[in-house]
Parts: C-alpha cells; structure tokens; sequence
C-alpha cells in the first residue's frame, strides 16, 4: 500500500506549486533571452533567409526549451517535496 503523499497537504502543495512557477517564469525569461541570441546569431551569419526560417527556429527553441524546463521543473518538485518518497515499489525487498 502506498503511503500518502506530502503533496496531499494543501500548504505543502502550494509551497511546491509557487516555487515550480516562480522557477517556469524564470526560465521563460532565460528562453526568451536565448531565442533572441540565437536569432541575432543567425542574422548576423546566415545572409538571406526567409523570414520563415526566423519564426522556425524561435518556435523551435523556445518551445524546446520551455518542454524541458517544465519536464525538469516537475520531476525536482517531485523529488523535493518528498513525493517520489511516498511510492511504494512491490519490488523493493525492504517493505
């Protein structure tokens, strides 16, 4: 039987909630940071691309990396409030 999660907590939770979006909207300003580089890059080294090229390569960036840093960011609150803890693995010998 699986033991309860600190998650179920609604104080903890929201403790964990608040921290994984004050880390999303820190790393949405470090994407947006990065698109732009990457962009002043391409403008400055590739001569004549379709402006397409442009709005691909910001989609695919950006998006790319807000996917992880949101997969990641769960995958630490998980890990950090103790919810991967709370697992109980039929498998494991010590239960």
């Amino acid at each position: 039987m699986s033991r309860p999660s600190p998650l179920d907590d609604p104080d903890k939770a929201a403790f964990a909630w608040a921290r994984w979006k004050r880390m999303m909207w820190l790393m949405g300003g470090f994407t947006a940071v990065t698109v732009v580089g990457v962009l002043l890059y391409l403008w400055a080294t590739v001569p004549e691309v379709s402006i397409h090229f442009y709005i691909a390569t910001a989609l695919g960036v950006g998006l790319s990396m807000l996917l992880m840093s949101a997969l990641m960011g769960l995958v630490f609150m998980s890990n950090g409030t103790g919810h991967d803890e709370s697992i109980s693995d039929p498998h494991d010998r010590r239960d």
